[in-house]
C-alpha cells in the first residue's frame, strides 16, 4: 500500500522487527510513550489487527491526535470482561448470567454449576475453564485472578451449543459483515483447533446472528474498524453473546480466513478505516477456508502437516514444536494449517 510503518512491540518473539520501516521495543500498553512518539512522527494513523491489549492504546492515541478509531471514554467496555457483561445485561442484548467475584466475597452455595470462569481482562483462551464443582471452582477463580492484569474474574453461566464467531468491519457506526465463522474448541478451556468458514448455520439463524452482532457493536460503541463477536446457539436456537472484540479475530480468521472464503482484504480495509478512508466491501467470490491447529487432541493431523505440499487445498501450514501438548491455552499450539476449497474440508 506504500504506507511507512512504526510497530510497538516487546522485543522479545516481536515478528514484525525486521519488517516494519521503525521498530520500537515498548509495551503495547504504554500508551503515553506511544503517544509522545505518534506525535512526533506526526503518524495518520494506527490500529491493532488483533490484540485485545493494544485496544485502549489505539483509542487513546487516535483520541489525543484526532485519529479514526472507536472512542476511547468507552474502551474499557470491550477491554473489560465485568464492564462488557454490565453494558449488555443494561442493554438487553441477550448474554449468560454471570457473577463478578472472587474468592474473598464468593457465596459459593448460590453458584449453579456448570460455568465458566475467566480472567476479566485478558485473551487467548488464557485462564479460562469450565468447572462443575466448588473445588475446581475455587481453584479456577485463583488462576484467573493470577492471570488478571486487575486482579478481577468473571464467572459465567455455561451455555450448551454450537459456537460461532462473526467478522465484521464498521465504518461511523454503520456495521458491515463479512463472514460468520463456525469453530470447534476443546471442552474444558475452550481452546480452538478449528475455524471454518462459512458457516453451516441455516438463514433464519444467520439472519439473527446479524441483527444480535449489529446490537452488540451499537451497545459498546464499536463504531470503527474490525471486530470479532463470539456467539453460542443452544440447540434450542436461543442465542448468547459471548464476547466482542474491538479487532480482527487471531488465529488467522481476519489475516487469512476472510480474504480466502469471501475475497475482501480485511487487512487492507481495516488500515483504510485507521486512515480515515472506507469503501463499502464488496464479496468477490465464495470459496470455503478454515484453520486447523495441532495439539495432542489433533495428533492425527502430524502426518498431514508433514506432507501438506500434497494436499492442494492446502494454502498454508507450519510446525513450530515437534511435543504436543494438552491445550490450556492458545499458546499451547504446535502447528498449523490454512485451507481453501471449495466446500468444507473435514479433517477431524
Amino acid at each position: 500500500m506504500g504506507l511507512e510503518t512504526h510497530c510497538f512491540a516487546w522485543e522479545s518473539g516481536a515478528v514484525c522487527k525486521d519488517v516494519a520501516d521503525a521498530f520500537y521495543p515498548i509495551s503495547i500498553r504504554d500508551k503515553e510513550s506511544i503517544l509522545e512518539i505518534c506525535q512526533r512522527i506526526r503518524i495518520n494513523g494506527i490500529l491493532t489487527i488483533a490484540s485485545d491489549l493494544a485496544v485502549e492504546t489505539v483509542n487513546y492515541v487516535a483520541d489525543k491526535m484526532h485519529l479514526t478509531a472507536n472512542p476511547y471514554p468507552y474502551t474499557n467496555l470491550v477491554t473489560n470482561k465485568i464492564a462488557m457483561r454490565d453494558k449488555l445485561k443494561s442493554s438487553n442484548a441477550s448474554s449468560p448470567f454471570y457473577y463478578s467475584l472472587n474468592q474473598q466475597n464468593t457465596d459459593f452455595d448460590k453458584v449453579t454449576f456448570p460455568v465458566v470462569v475467566k480472567p476479566a481482562d485478558r485473551s487467548g483462551s488464557l485462564a479460562v475453564e469450565k468447572v462443575s464443582d466448588v473445588i475446581s471452582l475455587k481453584n479456577a477463580i485463583q488462576k484467573a485472578q493470577e492471570a488478571s492484569f486487575a486482579k478481577e474474574v468473571i464467572v459465567e453461566q455455561y451455555i450448551e451449543g454450537r459456537e460461532v464467531s462473526v467478522e465484521a468491519i464498521s465504518w461511523h457506526g454503520q456495521h458491515y459483515i463479512l463472514a460468520i465463522t463456525d469453530k470447534v474448541t476443546t471442552d474444558n478451556y475452550f481452546v480452538e483447533i478449528a475455524h471454518h468458514q462459512p458457516s453451516m448455520l441455516n438463514a433464519k439463524i444467520v439472519n439473527a446472528i446479524k441483527t444480535l452482532t449489529r446490537k452488540a457493536l451499537d451497545v459498546l460503541h464499536v463504531e470503527n474498524g474490525a471486530s470479532h463477536t463470539e456467539i453460542k446457539i443452544t440447540p434450542q436456537g436461543s442465542l448468547y453473546i459471548i464476547e466482542v472484540g474491538a479487532r480482527m479475530g487471531g488465529d488467522f480468521i481476519g489475516s487469512h480466513l476472510v480474504e480466502l472464503s469471501t475475497g475482501y482484504d480485511f487487512l487492507q480495509g481495516v488500515i483504510d478505516v485507521a486512515l480515515g478512508k472506507f469503501s463499502v466491501p464488496k464479496i468477490a467470490q465464495k470459496h470455503f477456508s478454515g484453520v486447523y491447529f495441532l495439539s495432542q487432541e489433533t495428533s492425527s493431523l502430524k502426518n498431514i502437516l508433514a506432507k501438506s505440499n500434497e494436499y492442494p487445498f492446502i494454502v498454508k501450514s507450519e510446525i513450530f514444536d515437534n511435543e504436543l501438548k494438552t491445550l490450556h491455552a492458545s499458546s499451547d499450539r504446535s502447528g498449523y494449517l490454512i485451507y481453501k476449497s471449495d466446500k468444507r474440508i473435514n479433517l477431524l
